[in-house]
């Protein structure tokens, strides 16, 4: 059978799959909303690979547009749209937060790609307090308090849907001119430049399409929490999914989607009610000092626990586990009978033979 159809099946079925889990109710409402986080945070992963994996720079601003995409939707869907259009508008809204987003990322990318090296780090970050200080001190939308009233809009159909599209957007921009463009920047920008690239418009593109899924990311985050305050889109936040990109694998779609199930499963997985539903079936005289003196414990341990198990991967596996390596079906088919014809190739006899 054709592999795009195949895919194309795939994706379709997903979907399908998206719409019956809540219909039927084959999974309670708390095992949907882990599945809803797990999508958010690809798209959030997915995002900043963008920028740290496949152009080669570090950036500490996922929360700052995140809050932005976040903010932004969320007025929209409260204060702008009127009560009976909200429903119908709310995949505008949050094309509206990837808008406003990709418009912050586009003024902090001006400044920013003026240097080279690490200061990028730096600007990322002085906008993330800018940010988060801006809305604390915005008493329109809710100040330090936070800022509520949005309905439960985000359901696991539309999660998937915007995690299917940032997916393949950001899998044809690696694979097109500008994603190569954007390798070759990694690479050796100086050497990229002289080839004719236009490394900033390169670096442009890729911040500004980065920035505007983490405003997406933003949008569907709060009309899942139906609740967002400053302290949500902190240093942690954004720590958070640079520990996705790094554990999951720099410069791959895949390693996106590896990081952040990984770390979204696995910090529900250590919450203190999961493991001892997991150790229930031990005898209570193993279970009850266990529970007492470990289990009970695990609030404070397991955001300790997540990190050092980041270490460990960096130490084993530098790049991450699936660092600069693809699923075989997320590389386009030209790309993948180029390098089919490159493996299969008779390598050159050597000179003089």
């Amino acid at each position: 059978m054709n592999s795009p159809w195949v895919l194309r099946a795939g994706l379709l079925g997903g979907l399908a799959l998206s719409c019956a889990v809540p219909h039927y109710g084959w999974v309670n409402k708390y095992q949907q909303m882990i599945l809803m986080y797990v999508g958010i945070n690809v798209i959030l992963a997915a995002s900043l690979n963008l920028v740290n994996g496949y152009m080669g720079e570090f950036s500490l601003g996922s929360a700052g547009f995140m809050a932005v995409g976040a903010y932004t939707a969320s007025v929209a869907t409260v204060k702008l749209l009127p009560a009976a259009a909200v429903p119908w508008g709310f995949p505008l809204a949050v094309l509206a937060g990837g808008a406003a987003a990709a418009l912050v990322g586009l003024v902090v990318a001006v400044p920013s790609f003026k240097t080279r090296g690490d200061y990028l780090a730096l600007v990322t970050l002085a906008f993330l307090m800018i940010v988060k200080s801006l809305i604390e001190n915005l008493d329109v939308i809710g100040g330090p308090r936070g800022f509520l009233g949005m309905k439960r809009l985000t359901t696991l159909p539309w999660v998937y849907a915007w995690t299917v599209l940032t997916l393949l957007v950001i899998r044809n921009f690696v694979y097109s001119r500008f994603g190569r463009a954007v390798l070759a920047v990694r690479e050796d920008e100086i050497a990229a430049g002289l080839m004719g690239v236009d490394t900033r418009r390169a670096k442009f593109l890729a911040f500004t399409l980065s920035a505007f899924f983490s405003g997406v990311a933003g949008g569907l985050f709060a009309h899942l929490l139906q609740f967002i305050s400053p302290r949500v889109f902190d240093i942690i936040k954004s720590t958070d999914v640079l520990i996705m990109v790094y554990l999951g694998g720099i410069a791959s779609i895949a390693g996106s989607v590896v990081g952040a199930t990984l770390y979204t499963v696995l910090l529900e997985a250590l919450r203190p009610s999961a493991v001892a539903w997991a150790f229930g079936w031990l005898p209570a005289a193993l279970f009850e000092p266990l529970n007492e003196h470990v289990i009970q414990h695990l609030n404070v341990w397991r955001m300790v626990i997540m990190p050092l198990l980041l270490v460990l991967v960096m130490l084993y596996h530098p790049r991450g586990i699936m660092g600069l390596r693809e699923w075989r079906r997320l590389v386009p088919r030209r790309d993948r009978r180029a390098l089919a014809g490159r493996e299969g190739a008779t390598p050159a006899p050597p000179a003089g033979e």
